[in-house]
């Protein structure tokens, strides 16, 4: 190849793909960043939100990983496609409702559709062999390459020792005695890789930069699917399943109940698509009631938001219930005792 050999880098905001950016970079190949947006990334939206978060970073990690690296970075919006590969993966789901395996090779088919669109030659990942249990093991990278498209396009710098040389190896566009072989669990070779480039901030994901891989917020998803009887979700809903306390005392409505200011003022904008329910006499939060609610349910609703504000000791509170884009009405309740919300409520 007589012009400089251009990839793409999968940026995730970890360590191993800035590492894996890095590596390529060095070697005199043009690299540039991708980041595909899902909806479903821990990072950004609840710090932003959440006062508890106030003194985290308020910052996109894959937008800062690049800037560390000195690649251009680009941010793709994939979520209306990504609906199908989290309600039907192929290869099913990890431990949680993480589709690893099926996200891995939608997102490096992405990349693929993009290095050709765009005229690059390769794709780089920071995927490290036995890392992952759903998506990095030996057996499953041959997957990857092939239901992506990507075939032996696909270089995975920080392991591509331990396999066949791939393509932009043979055609000696990046040197294979200048990769790396690392393998398992530890963050061990990364961390003193890191420290060899100068590297000495960078995020600690350790699998848990993505939603799905989270137990609470799995089985807040699955009970949304079960209420609605279809797996089906927009991205209202994610947001909103990553904040609040969510307590369903029957099947037709669920409540979500602010846990703090941030809360209560992003929920707020909400309140012409749900019923809302506050406590008008004490400091407390905003509940939101989804679902189909009787009159006798947003009562229920009310007690219940009541008791998680100011006013949980009181023997009545005046609860301003207000409809989906209605007039609010006024409601005499008594604060539910915590022995009457039953443990099967809590989502």
């Amino acid at each position: 190849m007589s012009r400089q050999p251009k990839a793409v880098a999968l940026i995730s905001g970890g360590l191993d793909s800035m590492l894996a950016a890095q590596v390529v970079k060095d070697q005199g190949v043009h690299v540039e960043g991708i980041n595909f947006f899902t909806g479903f990334c821990v990072e950004g939206h609840t710090h932003a939100i959440r006062q508890k978060d106030k003194d985290k970073p308020k910052r996109n990690n894959a937008l800062w990983s690049a800037e560390q690296v000195g690649i251009k970075l680009h941010i793709v919006d994939i979520s209306q496609e990504y609906v199908g590969v989290v309600t039907n993966p192929k290869h099913g789901y990890g431990q949680n409702l993480n589709p690893c395996l099926d996200c891995k090779s939608f997102m490096v088919a992405k990349a693929r559709e993009w290095m050709e669109e765009n005229g690059f030659d390769f794709i780089i990942t920071g995927e490290v062999v036995g890392q992952r249990p759903k998506s990095q093991r030996r057996d499953t990278f041959p997957v990857i390459a092939d239901e992506s498209g990507a075939g032996d396009l696909l270089l995975r710098p920080l392991c591509a020792q331990r396999f066949e040389p791939t393509l932009p190896e043979r055609e000696g566009w990046v040197d294979r005695e200048q990769l790396y072989d690392f393998s398992g669990r530890s963050r061990k070779p990364q961390m003193a890789l890191a420290a060899q480039y100068g590297i000495e901030e960078y995020s600690q994901p350790a699998g848990g930069c993505c939603f799905l891989t989270d137990e609470n917020f799995s089985r807040k998803l699955a009970d949304l699917w079960e209420a609605r009887g279809s797996k089906e979700y927009d991205l209202d809903d994610i947001m909103l399943l990553k904040m609040g306390r969510h307590i369903r005392p029957a099947p037709n409505y669920k409540l979500i109940i602010a846990r703090e200011d941030g809360e209560n003022r992003f929920m707020g904008g909400y309140r012409k698509r749900f019923h809302t329910v506050r406590d008008l006499d004490n400091p407390g939060p905003l509940a939101l009631v989804q679902g189909e609610p009787s009159a006798g349910d947003l009562e229920t609703a009310a007690r219940i938001t009541a008791r998680y504000g100011k006013g949980r000791s009181a023997e009545q509170v005046r609860a301003e219930i207000t409809p989906p884009g209605g007039e609010p009405y006024v409601a005499e309740v008594a604060p539910m005792p915590p022995a009457q919300i039953a443990e099967e409520w809590h989502v």
